[in-house]
């Protein structure tokens, strides 16, 4: 059954109309029914009456943004085809909608040749997912079945423009395709059924794909994408969902392997750009700063107090430029893997006492109780930098004395169990609410409200917490109420680990 044209309707999301209107011309003429809208609340009524199977939507807009919009298009139907629509200054943004489950992305400026390419290419795609699921109607296979049929799917498999490979529950390779071969530059004469590990050297990939075939994860929205490096110069992106078969049980995975490189190479530059800025602003920003200090210091006379005002206000605010380069040429080294530079064993419990005793002076000016807990006597040093721990643990526990009010408490906890450190940062501050908790790890986000708006920060100190703590093979999470405080914990290994078990320490709630 072919798939007609005027079948398909699409919609355009984008708050420029010359655009809008463009890009309705140009579908129009490729027989293609086009719905307009200029903003995401609009656009999700639309979806809603029209059901469209393919969306263009633009990631910068009043409102709803791109990503949210994004996320909601996938709650409502997964299987709708979002093509994102970036300008240059956003590819961070479009990288990160490509992970969130878009199909493509076109920049502008764009030629009407480089659209039809990308809506045709969406139109194969769906063309294809619903003659496999036509096929799939008329057939129930198990993967054994796909292995007898294997031209009937190989055509199909082939047609789509993206590496794809399935396996069985063992991790053994059942079928690959064209596109596949090319990405990971395989001999085509190199026969399937070998493990993962026969075609991708790189041990991540592999054990994510070993956990997904084997039924690791229960629910599907926590399997994670995974990028790595094939080669030298070529950067991919996995994703992942198991087979799930008639009596729900697992048959095995099917991975999909995107080039990213394009990207990635955008990024960098980006990167570069942003370390090389920063470095030259830092320079004179501190030599305006140590000026203003003099000229504070010398100001002598009865009458000198407004001035004092203004000259510690400019102060404040130079601090503030100063604090954003630093976190900023942190985010730098992050980025290009050079956040951790001396490698050493640290003993984490004197580290975390040594920062606890420096921040305490903090605390007290908001007459605040900072403790230190250590359930584990005696914990194994982590072999890494401890400059990286430092910034880690000084920045929670900075936040929370930011976010806490006069005379509130903050407990920093450790241990070791189940072959992994847990360091727990818990406050009985001003809470955060669970909007602001999916968005906290974004760059330059902050929590604003009536509580917070007074309080001076970057919003870069949580997602240089994530970065490092990322580095080191750990992983962060928090729990927040509002109004009863918030409980960060950070799981450290010993050595750079792909997983870690669960601890045993409780979070502390207040």
């Amino acid at each position: 059954m072919a798939l007609n044209s005027e079948s398909i309707r699409v919609l355009v999301v984008d708050d420029e109309q010359n655009i809008r209107d463009g890009v309705k011309r140009i579908l129009k003429r490729m027989g293609l029914k086009v719905d307009l809208a200029s903003q995401g609340e609009e656009g999700l009524k639309i979806l809603t009456r029209e059901k469209p199977a393919i969306v263009l939507l633009d990631m910068k807009m009043p409102g709803i943004s791109g990503i949210e919009l994004l996320g909601r298009i996938r709650e409502k139907d997964p299987a709708v085809i979002v093509i994102v629509i970036t300008g240059f200054a956003t590819i961070e943004t479009a990288i990160e909608a490509m992970k969130n489950g878009a199909y493509d992305f076109i920049a502008k400026p764009f030629e009407p040749d480089q659209l039809r390419i990308v809506v045709n290419r969406a139109r194969e795609t769906l063309r294809l997912t619903r003659e496999h699921q036509r096929l799939e109607k008329e057939r129930r296979r198990t993967l054994a079945d796909l292995d007898t049929e294997k031209s009937r799917v190989h055509t199909i498999l082939n047609a789509f423009p993206s590496g794809v490979v399935i396996t069985n529950t063992h991790g053994q390779v059942v079928l690959m395709n064209q596109a596949l071969r090319v990405l990971l530059e395989l001999d085509p004469c190199l026969a399937t059924g070998q493990p993962i590990e026969t075609y991708v050297a790189d041990e991540g990939f592999c054990s994510l794909v070993k956990s997904i075939s084997s039924g690791k994860y229960v629910d599907f929205g926590d399997i994670p994408t995974y990028e790595f490096n094939h080669g030298s110069e070529k950067f991919l992106l996995a994703k992942g969902q198991p087979v799930i078969g008639e009596q729900c049980e697992y048959l095995g995975a099917v991975i999909n392997l995107m080039d990213i490189t394009s990207m990635r190479v955008m990024d960098q530059v980006k990167t570069e750009f942003m370390a090389k800025v920063t470095h030259e602003l830092r320079s004179p920003l501190s030599t305006i700063h140590a000026q203003l200090t003099m000229a504070i210091n010398e100001l002598v006379s009865d009458d000198a107090g407004k001035d004092h005002k203004l000259l510690s206000r400019a102060k404040e605010k130079t601090q503030g430029l100063i604090s954003l380069i630093g976190d900023l040429l942190d985010l730098s080294r992050i980025e290009a893997g050079t956040a951790a530079l001396t490698t050493k064993p640290v003993q984490l419990g004197l580290l975390l006492k040594d920062v606890v005793d420096f921040l305490n002076a903090q605390a007290q000016a908001k007459e605040q109780i900072l403790n230190l807990v250590l359930h584990s006597e005696s914990m194994p040093p982590i072999n890494t930098d401890p400059m990286v721990l430092e910034s880690i643990f000084g920045n929670l526990i900075t936040n929370a004395i930011k976010y806490t009010q006069n005379k509130g408490r903050i407990t920093v906890e450790a241990e070791f169990a189940g072959g992994q450190h847990r360091v727990n940062v818990t406050d009985n501050g001003y809470g955060i609410d669970a909007e602001d908790l999916k968005k906290i790890f974004r760059r330059f986000y902050r929590v604003k409200n009536e509580k917070t708006r007074f309080i001076i920060g970057t919003g870069l100190g949580l997602p240089i917490v994530n970065g490092l703590v990322n580095s080191l093979g750990g992983k962060i999470s928090v729990e927040s109420t509002p109004g009863e405080g918030s409980a960060f914990s950070v799981f450290l290994p010993t050595e750079k680990s792909c997983e870690l078990p669960q601890s045993t320490l409780p979070l502390e709630k207040y």
